[in-house]
Order: C-alpha cells, then sequence, then structure tokens
C-alpha cells in the first residue's frame, strides 16, 4: 500500500479534504486516514466499513458518511483508476477531490 499512502499523504492538504474534515468534524489527517483504510478493506473480505473501523478506530457511521461523500462502494472499487488517473489532466485523484470540493460549493 505504498503507493496509496504517497498518494494519499500528499492530497491531506487538498481543499476538497479539509472541506470534507470539517464538515464531518475531523482532521484532514483522519479523513486521509480513513479513505485509506476504505480503500485497503475494500480489497479484503469482509464489511469494508467494519474493516476500516477496526483498522483507524473511527466509528462505522463516520466511515459511512465519508463513503457516501466518496460515492458509496462502486468509486472503491474504482480507486485504483482514480489513483492511476491515466492521461493525466483532471484524472486520477486530483479529479475525485475536485469533484468533492464541488460537494461542498467549492470549485
Amino acid at each position: 500500500m505504498g503507493l496509496l499512502d504517497g498518494i494519499l499523504g500528499h492530497v491531506a492538504g487538498n481543499p476538497a479534504i479539509a472541506n470534507l474534515a470539517e464538515k464531518i468534524g475531523l482532521s484532514p489527517d483522519q479523513v486521509t486516514a480513513a479513505i485509506g483504510a476504505l480503500g485497503d478493506a475494500h480489497t479484503q473480505p469482509g464489511d469494508t466499513v467494519a474493516g476500516a473501523a477496526d483498522a483507524t478506530g473511527l466509528s462505522p457511521d463516520v466511515l459511512q458518511q465519508i463513503l457516501g461523500h466518496l460515492g458509496g462502494e462502486g468509486a472503491l472499487g474504482n480507486l485504483g483508476a482514480l489513483l492511476g488517473g491515466a492521461g493525466g489532466g483532471e484524472g486520477g485523484i486530483g479529479g475525485m477531490l475536485g469533484g468533492l470540493g464541488g460537494l461542498f460549493g467549492k470549485s
């Protein structure tokens, strides 16, 4: 998970992460860790949210909110593509985070 850790380390200061963190009452670092844990748990057998809750210590309710803002389980299924962002531009995690900004009235 080194690639994911590296990428998430760079997006922790992203305004979309900060806005999401503020909305749900967490720090940007906690939201970044939660997104990483959700992505990791999605690839494991069992319930994604329960696995991420075990990994982070965050409540399943909070993780469910984050998952909803990301676009649900389907978005996690595409996490590799989001992180890879073939073609550059607004693809990859930057495109996803830019989309999150729109959810909070930011662009």
